[in-house]
């Protein structure tokens, strides 16, 4: 199987490329400069493993929640090459692709909305290794995050980075371990997007649509 991954839900631009069971990546801290990054990081990519995007099964994306200005940029470049290429689209949760980037029983990811808000989510392993969803995707301040305190959690992500001290004093009783300056990556999106593609949840091109959480859009 020969996926293409790209996010673009945080100030990481990342493309990866999975082969086989095997992958490779580009990932860079690119702030704001996501279009100028995404589309060049794709064709190095591709060069360096020798194989066109019509040789892929697929091409999987970070579908939020995140920079409103990143989803824009990611969803609209995962379309462009799906559709070029005549192949489906695999939409991942950019938080659950940062729950795969440290593989915990019990995680807490949250990436900061601003405005004194949260998207965060509540992860476990699952059976096949990869992270699985406890939680919806969830929009809110520091204090309304509600962790079992009868379990061991680890917090990552940029949201749990900056909110660490609100995080720490709403949760007194509650063990908390946090890995910091942690971002979600594509190599992760692709791993999760293998499982997906053997599921059939792959969408046309056409329907690829940003994940934002948050109703009224900024960048």
């Amino acid at each position: 199987m020969k996926i293409l991954a790209l996010d673009t839900s945080t100030a990481a631009c990342s493309v990866a490329l999975w082969i086989e069971g095997e992958g490779r990546e580009r990932f860079e801290i690119s702030g704001s400069r996501h279009s100028e990054l995404l589309l060049p990081m794709v064709e190095k990519i591709m060069q360096e493993a020798g194989l066109s995007l019509h040789q892929c099964d697929a091409v999987a994306v970070g579908e939020g929640p995140g920079s409103f200005t990143g989803l824009r940029i990611g969803i609209g470049v995962a379309q462009g090459l799906a559709f070029g290429a005549g192949v489906p689209i695999i939409q991942v949760s950019s938080l659950l692709a940062q729950a795969n980037r440290h593989p915990a029983p019990h995680s807490l990811c949250a990436f900061d909305a601003r405005m004194g808000q949260l998207y965060w989510g509540l992860y476990r392993t699952g059976l096949s290794g990869l992270a699985e969803s406890i939680t919806d995707v969830a929009l809110s301040a520091p204090g309304e995050v509600r962790l079992d305190p009868s379990s061991e959690w680890l917090a990552l992500g940029p949201g749990c980075d900056r909110y660490q001290a609100e995080l720490k004093s709403h949760h007194p009783d509650v063990h908390i371990d946090f890995v910091t300056q942690s971002l979600p990556h594509a190599l992760d999106i692709a791993r999760i997007a293998v499982e997906y593609y053997s599921l059939e949840k792959t969408i046309p091109a056409e329907a690829a649509t940003p994940r934002y959480v948050r109703n009224k859009v900024t960048s």
